[in-house]
């Protein structure tokens, strides 16, 4: 196997465990990068993805583990295994009044290591926008930069928001909890050609996502 297709395959593995729904909570950076104030910002926050059977399915196919690199974490649960990822920055819109809007972009603290028999490959340097309900992003994997646009669609309107009730412009403790992440037709084809044939379609749910924080509204909107 070579080292682009084992790369690629560190990176599909640990699809369904990037935090590239940071921006679920706080929301995407403008088209042009702009950080001018205009988005809230998200801080003192973390996100949590919880991947299903259908993607430890694919996990146990290449008979891979998964274990996290700090301050990252594993929280098992009732549900199954997740990782836990902080915040390391966000900004955005998390459109408390129709939650299909909100958009946003952000980057993790840590990350995670897919262990196989061909070798371990650590996915670090997480960073992921969302906007209209498509979720893309970037990482490192074994050193190697990779980025995935428009790789998962974000259930937002199936998750649960809840917001501690403030002062109109003041910061406010947000948190979205199980949000479903189901894959794109461009990544399932992405994957069927890197790894061949597979149960997984649009409409499979790879991970639920939960993401809190403390939201701090743009200046403008603080009066």
């Amino acid at each position: 196997m070579s080292t682009t297709r084992r790369t690629l395959l560190g990176a599909a593995l640990a699809t369904p465990l990037l935090g590239w729904l940071t921006g679920s909570a706080a929301g995407a950076v403008d088209d042009d990068g702009d950080r001018s104030g205009r988005l809230g910002t998200l801080s003192d926050g973390w996100v949590e993805v919880h991947w299903t059977p259908a993607a430890q399915a694919q996990l146990d196919r290449f008979h891979a583990t998964v274990d996290v690199v700090a301050p990252a974490r594993l929280v098992p649960d009732e549900w199954g295994p997740a990782v836990r990822l902080p915040i390391r920055s966000a900004q955005g819109d998390p459109s408390l009044a129709n939650l299909p809007k909100a958009h946003g972009d952000g980057t993790l603290e840590g990350g995670v290591c897919v262990r196989t028999s061909q070798g371990d490959y650590r996915v670090v340097n997480l960073a992921g926008a969302i906007r209209d309900g498509l979720a893309s992003g970037r990482c490192e994997v074994g050193g190697a930069e990779m980025g995935h646009r428009s790789a998962f669609h974000c259930g937002l309107a199936e998750g649960k928001l809840t917001a501690q009730p403030v002062p109109a412009g003041q910061p406010m403790k947000v948190r979205l909890s199980g949000v479903p992440l189901r894959p794109t037709q461009e990544a399932v084809d992405a994957y069927t050609a890197n790894y061949g044939a597979h149960p997984v379609t649009v409409d499979t749910v790879l991970a639920y996502v939960t993401a809190e924080g403390t939201y701090t509204p743009p200046p403008a909107a603080q009066g």
